[in-house]
């Protein structure tokens, strides 16, 4: 089968038994790298293809896993029958959290892969052949939830000489190592940069975004049951991570205000209708509904801010 594209790169296909977490992370100079090198299932295991890849690895992979063969089994099984196959680089981990890798022997140096527990990590076209000892080092060294690992070895990739061309594109794909009957909720993360001069350094802000909207998740199911308090611990939590974020701040804002804290809470919306004052009409549309629980006086007070006085 021919390959559909060339992606020379680095990966690292992991798993994190305790917390029922399972993924990939990769970078290339290749545009768009996320769409045919990673690929996960919960219930299945993980796959990567690269080099000259063939882009049915991943799917048919997938699907022998699924279908309880091995990760020693799957690798065999999509190699042995493609005449491509010593061009291609290929890892599998299954949920055993076995991992089985193949360097075929056509490609381009410098490359490799190297396994530890649950956790294997492949290169090819690298600049020196010590970026799969340095990626391997920082996913083991490193701590917290399996996302933030497995983009500590990208980063130590990159710190190693990375791939020798440089870098464009990157990926990140965590799943659920059990299915929980809901498809939409067992893809636990899902981030790509498809085209950038630091998609590593791009991928990590992403990752960072991405945890700041799940507390801003958590705070929105807390303000659809009433728990005020509940939305206010998640929503500072987002504003703290993502400060950025004109939305974080204002819901943070809005928490403040529902907790009686209006002093704190000003400060917070000002600074929102700064950045755009369309918050205002957001904000006198919520204390309508009843989801910003002030009084008159108080809710004129919040939509004067940054006004100038009447003559």
């Amino acid at each position: 089968m021919s390959p559909g594209r060339l992606a020379h790169t680095y990966s690292i296909v992991a798993v994190d038994p305790a917390a029922g977490e399972m993924g990939a992370a990769v970078q290339s100079h290749w545009f768009s790298v996320g769409s045919v090198v990673p690929w996960a299932e919960a219930g299945a295991g993980v796959v990567v293809t690269q080099s000259f890849v063939n882009p049915s690895y991943g799917p048919r992979g997938l699907d022998m896993l699924r279908e309880g063969m091995t990760a020693r089994q799957v690798v065999d099984a999509l190699t042995a029958g493609d005449e491509g196959r010593d061009l291609r680089q290929v890892a599998v981990l299954d949920l055993s959290g076995a991992v089985v890798a193949r360097t075929g022997s056509g490609c381009i140096p410098e490359a490799g892969d190297l396994q530890g527990k649950g956790v294997s990590v492949q290169a090819n076209m690298m600049l020196r052949p010590t970026v799969p000892a340095a990626m391997l080092r920082a996913f083991e060294a490193a701590e917290g939830p399996l996302a933030e690992r497995l983009v500590a070895a990208l980063v130590a990739a990159e710190e190693e000489g990375g791939d020798i061309r440089g870098r464009q594109s990157a990926a990140l794909l965590v799943v659920r190592t059990v299915p929980s009957g809901r498809p939409w909720q067992d893809r636990l993360v899902d981030l790509r940069v498809e085209d950038s001069s630091d998609p590593v350094g791009e991928l990590s802000r992403l990752l960072r975004v991405h945890r700041a909207y799940e507390h801003m998740d958590r705070g929105d199911v807390a303000m659809e049951r009433g728990d005020h308090q509940t939305a206010l611990e998640a929503y500072s939590a987002a504003e703290r991570l993502y400060p950025e974020n004109e939305e974080m701040v204002f819901w943070t804002a809005v928490s403040l205000a529902n907790q009686g804290r209006l002093e704190d809470a000003l400060p917070r919306f000002s600074r929102t209708f700064q950045r755009n004052d369309q918050w205002r009409t957001m904000t006198a549309r919520l204390a309508d509904k009843g989801q910003l629980r002030l009084d008159d006086r108080a809710l004129q007070r919040v939509l004067s801010l940054g006004r100038p006085p009447a003559p």
